[in-house]
């Protein structure tokens, strides 16, 4: 399995650094088939249901046509890793901040670094963003999320 995992990857290496047609054909003629052997791996695998890897093929039988989404659109990474990595920033920041001095300190620590770490995420500068929700505050509008302002 960790193999054919691999090859898939390796596939994904090559296919970035062409244009999205290349990589969709690389995808279809190359990748598929490996998709096509780790389904059959997985429904082939005898496991108890309560087991670890039981577990893991009942999770993967259950999302499998998200799984394949990339093998159709160039646009799809293979993975969501990048997602993972980029709202991590938010979620240690916010956790980072937990021993602060009072409650109330932390909370709003809290709120800011996930707000400002919310608008790098979209795209929006931290100062912009920063700037625009206090000037809607003090007029009393609306204040803007990071996501409304990309």
């Amino acid at each position: 399995m960790l193999d054919l995992i691999g090859r898939l990857y390796e596939v994904e290496r090559r296919a970035q650094t062409g244009p999205p047609e290349e990589r969709l054909r690389l995808r279809r003629e190359e990748s598929k088939p490996l998709v096509k052997q780790i389904q059959a791996w997985a429904l082939a695998t005898p496991a108890l249901p309560q087991s670890g890897l039981g577990k893991a093929i009942a999770y993967m039988g259950g999302i499998w046509n998200g799984l394949q989404v990339f093998l159709e659109c160039a646009d799809v990474a293979i993975d969501n890793n990048a997602t993972e990595r980029a709202l991590r920033g938010v979620v240690l920041g916010r956790k980072n901040h937990y021993g602060s001095r009072s409650r109330r300190g932390t909370e709003v620590a809290a709120l800011f670094y996930s707000l400002v770490e919310s608008a790098k995420l979209v795209g929006v500068g931290a100062q912009t963003y920063l700037l625009t929700a206090t000037e809607a505050a003090l007029r009393g509008a609306v204040i803007p999320l990071p996501h409304e302002m990309a």
